[in-house]
């Protein structure tokens, strides 16, 4: 009897454990559809944001504080592209939060600075890092709903292509090559890169993107003007190795935004340091660093000028005095190396001094040296973000109380034997005018 009992109320509470997942799985249901989908941007909050990112398989979310001016510029910016994205074939919702507000929400996906943008693709977030003006926030953005790899059938469909993408991403296109042959790795790198394969094209195209035979797979990257060719082995590790090394450009100018992505590569970095990255003899010795960047896949070749960023050369002990251009190889932290009487470059056969010098490095006939300031990495990662900001104005604040209350209590009456009051100010009146007199009025 003892043992019905327990298995009609062990059957009675999976019953009501079934009910409150239905419940819960309902509720979840109508709130997704309660959530506009006509290209509006959703208010999102701690009510109502995990629904959001279970009901759309692409979402992207803004972080924001109602203070900031940035998050106010951007604002209208979404607005303007969120309907665009709402009309691709595979639409991408515009969101936003006040992270200000929903400190929970912000702290658990590592909000430290406004605004911030996440892309959820189903489900899982992924940094956007992209422009913030409309029409190019929607180019950047089709990268992520675009097919892994792109089949182009003219000249024309190319060129079309290559103008729809942009210059955000790196662009691979495969000539003469099976799709198939490409298309796990673009799989693996389709939030970096982009992919296509050209199944019919004209000897024109051969010419405009430099290559004489198929297949051929050839790396572009718009924002820096430069190229690469890749002809095989396409088997093994030889494909991919090609297109992670091209996730940057042959040689790299020092930007902000380049740095960031040397973080994310762990090949060590040839550096040339030069007056003016600009002016006629370094654009020249720019196109002789390409070249012996193309031999040398295993390292990522950068240039900087001092008029450019004068701040990020200082690190590297360089002085009005010093000679340039100057050749070093930096790890991207706190060291560099610079080669035994290769140290900076003259104007004659500056081809072959490069090779020396990585002769030289390769060698182990170095140098090695610490950075005078902070590594550049360091600094960009240690920008006061949000989290440091409350740190701050809470030991303020905590200051403050401290003060005034000392400053209170250095000023807190003192009483008679007679019950009178006596402060500081008074002292002092009673001193210049002989007492105190019942008519007088006290600040």
């Amino acid at each position: 009897m003892a043992t019905t009992k327990r298995r009609l109320l062990l059957r009675l509470i999976s019953v009501c454990a079934s009910l409150v997942c239905l419940t819960v799985a309902v509720t979840a249901v109508a709130a997704a559809h309660e959530l506009p989908r006509d290209g509006t941007v959703i208010e999102l909050d701690e009510g109502n944001f995990d629904s959001a990112i279970a009901a759309f398989d692409h979402i992207l979310v803004d972080f924001y504080a109602p203070w900031c001016g940035h998050c106010k510029r951007l604002s209208p910016e979404l607005d303007t592209a969120a309907p665009v994205l709402a009309q691709l074939s595979e639409p991408i919702v515009v969101a936003k939060v006040n992270a200000d507000k929903y400190r929970k929400l912000a702290s658990k996906y590592e909000i430290d600075g406004f605004p911030t943008m996440k892309l959820f693709m189903h489900g899982v977030p992924v940094d956007y890092t992209g422009p913030r003006k409309a029409e190019l926030l929607v180019r950047f953005l089709k990268k992520f709903v675009s097919p892994d790899v792109s089949l182009l059938e003219t000249d024309s469909a190319i060129q079309n292509f290559v103008e729809m993408v942009g210059t955000d991403f790196p662009l691979f296109i495969g000539f003469g090559l099976n799709e198939s042959i490409i298309l796990d790795v673009a799989r693996k790198y389709k939030k970096k890169a982009w992919f296509s394969v050209a199944k019919d094209f004209s000897e024109e195209m051969m010419v405009a993107y430099d290559f004489d035979k198929v297949p051929a797979l050839v790396s572009l990257h718009p924002k820096y003007k430069e190229q690469s060719m890749f002809y095989g082995p396409f088997e093994g590790n030889f494909l991919e190795d090609f297109i992670s090394q091209n996730q940057l450009p042959p040689t790299v100018p020092i930007r902000f935004e380049t740095l960031k992505l040397m973080n994310d590569d762990k090949r060590k970095i040839v550096l040339i340091i030069m007056e003016d990255e600009l002016d006629e003899k370094s654009l020249k010795l720019v196109k002789i660093l390409r070249s012996a960047a193309t031999a040398n896949r295993d390292l990522i070749f950068g240039y900087v000028g001092v008029k450019q960023w004068g701040d990020f050369v200082d690190a590297f002990d360089i002085t009005k005095s010093s000679k340039l251009p100057k050749l070093l190889v930096w790890d991207g932290n706190e060291e560099y190396h610079t080669v035994v009487d290769f140290e900076d470059l003259d104007d004659n056969d500056q081809g072959t001094q490069i090779s020396r010098f990585l002769e030289g490095y390769r060698e182990g006939r170095t140098i090695k040296r610490k950075l005078s300031s902070p590594s550049p990495f360091g600094f960009i990662s240690s920008l006061i973000g949000i989290r440091t900001v409350y740190l701050i104005v809470f030991v303020v604040a905590v200051v403050m109380v401290i003060l005034l209350l000392s400053t209170r209590s250095a000023d807190t009456p003192q009483v008679t034997q007679d019950g009178a009051e006596v402060t500081e100010a008074s002292v002092l009146q009673a001193k210049s005018s002989g007492g105190y007199r019942p008519g007088d009025k006290e600040d």
